[in-house]
């Protein structure tokens, strides 16, 4: 790639990060909860393709991970999960910008990364704000364990949000109730996992908005299912002003995340698991297709290409195009950080 145009692809990075977290600082008339699909990687993820699920919201902020308040003018609002084995926590909310890329300031977030920078981004940021949560091993040094999906989500995958409106009342609520409950972990991978916190989160807003498939995921709640049931409450309730958005993995040589899948999805497009399965027991396996065709597809938004998660006054002003890996290929050094256009 020519200089020319490897610095026309920078700027526009630039541009579109800039203007994305400007817009979500920028005065806001109502709030917004979004649920965040995000993409599986790694071994695990190869295993169980189901990926993460999470909530963004824009209006609530933390004094800690474990305590929640409104948002103060110029912050950007809190992703909330649940997490396995974390300082025996059941929920922790991290604010946006160290969530996505492990750093407090966008001006910092690099244009491309590998392994060695997100390990170093992330112990930086919790050595600086995270200790409580996850204190150096023995011998004073970064601590292994899952502490490391709390910062910096957009270096290992790609994120999938589905945005609808909330109000400083259900807001308000939401604090309360969170603030005042128990927070003490008991993650269950079948029955108590990411997604069903996130139904948890989701009907607190919209009661009775996210249902169980009993057909593609025999009962169990997957992100995929939970977007599925808001994508289609959205429909049905158009004044929610529901839309989607993707923010793409950071290029750079981490490996790229794969598709979202349900549970029979995952058995039907998995050769490892669909051929056994087949051999072993046909009349299982078909029924599992037929769960999985009339249950279980779910296609992404052909519109998802706008990031637009801020409030209707926003709306009509300048769209912010996400630009997805291997659409602009970048050029630059390890360690290089985005500045201000």
């Amino acid at each position: 790639m020519s200089d020319r145009h490897a610095g026309s692809a920078r700027r526009s990075i630039f541009v579109w990060i800039c203007a994305f977290f400007s817009m979500l600082a920028g005065a806001r008339a109502y709030g917004s909860v979004a649920l965040l699909m995000e993409e599986p990687y790694g071994e695990f993820g190869a295993f169980n393709p189901t990926g993460h699920a999470a909530v963004y919201l824009n209006h609530i902020c933390a004094n800690s991970p474990t305590e929640l308040r409104p948002c103060r003018s110029g912050e950007y609002g809190v992703v909330i999960s649940r997490y396995h084995k974390i300082d025996g926590l059941d929920w922790i909310a991290i604010p946006l910008i160290p969530y996505l890329y492990a750093v407090q300031d966008v001006n910092y977030v690099p244009k491309t990364v590998d392994k060695a920078q997100v390990a170093a981004l992330r112990d930086t940021y919790r050595r600086e704000h995270m200790l409580a949560l996850a204190p150096d091993d023995k011998k004073g040094q970064t601590p292994k364990g899952e502490w490391v999906q709390l910062v910096g989500s957009s270096y290992d995958r790609t994120i999938h949000g589905f945005q609808v409106k909330s109000t400083a009342e259900q807001d308000e609520r939401f604090i309360a109730l969170f603030n005042d409950k128990r927070n003490v972990g008991h993650f269950n991978l079948l029955f108590h996992n990411c997604a069903d916190f996130s139904r948890v989160v989701l009907d607190t807003y919209l009661p009775h908005a996210i249902h169980r498939n009993f057909i593609a995921d025999v009962g169990l709640m997957t992100p995929k299912q939970v977007a599925r049931s808001l994508v289609k409450y959205g429909k049905a309730h158009p004044e929610l002003e529901m839309n989607a958005f993707v923010i793409p993995q950071v290029p750079g040589t981490v490996a790229r995340s794969h598709g979202v899948d349900g549970v029979a999805e995952s058995l039907v497009k998995s050769k490892r698991y669909l051929l056994p399965l087949a051999v072993l027991s046909p009349e299982f396996t078909g029924g599992v297709v037929v769960a999985y065709l009339a249950e279980g597809r779910m296609r992404l938004p052909k519109n998802a290409a706008m990031f637009e998660i801020d409030d209707a006054e926003m709306t009509g002003g300048p769209k912010v195009p996400v630009v997805l890996p291997g659409e602009s290929p970048l050029v630059a050094k390890p360690g290089e950080v985005v500045p201000r256009p």
